[in-house]
């Protein structure tokens, strides 16, 4: 899942949101991302890798995106998701 650098990878897995709530992009230990928006769950699945800081998506359809994480804000393309706080 991951290519390690000099400086790691990122810890990435878990839910990352928009500030509005209406993308939520679930990045999986497995490798896997599953990305809704709004009430369309599933709106794009693929998968993932992470180098570093840099992340590079690869759509189930082909799609190819990519991402980074400054300061613990994930900036994938145009949308910046902030790591959703986990509930106790």
């Amino acid at each position: 899942m991951t290519g390690n650098t000099e400086e790691g990878p990122a810890d990435v897995v878990g839910m990352w949101v928009t500030a509005d709530g209406h993308i939520r992009q679930e990045l999986r230990a497995d490798g896997r991302y599953d990305e809704a928006r709004g009430d369309r769950r599933s709106a794009y699945t693929g998968r993932y890798t992470v180098s570093g800081s840099h992340i590079d998506y690869v759509d189930d359809s082909g799609f190819h995106a990519t991402g980074d994480i400054r300061d613990g804000v994930l900036h994938h393309e145009h949308l910046v998701l902030h790591r959703e706080e986990k509930q106790a």
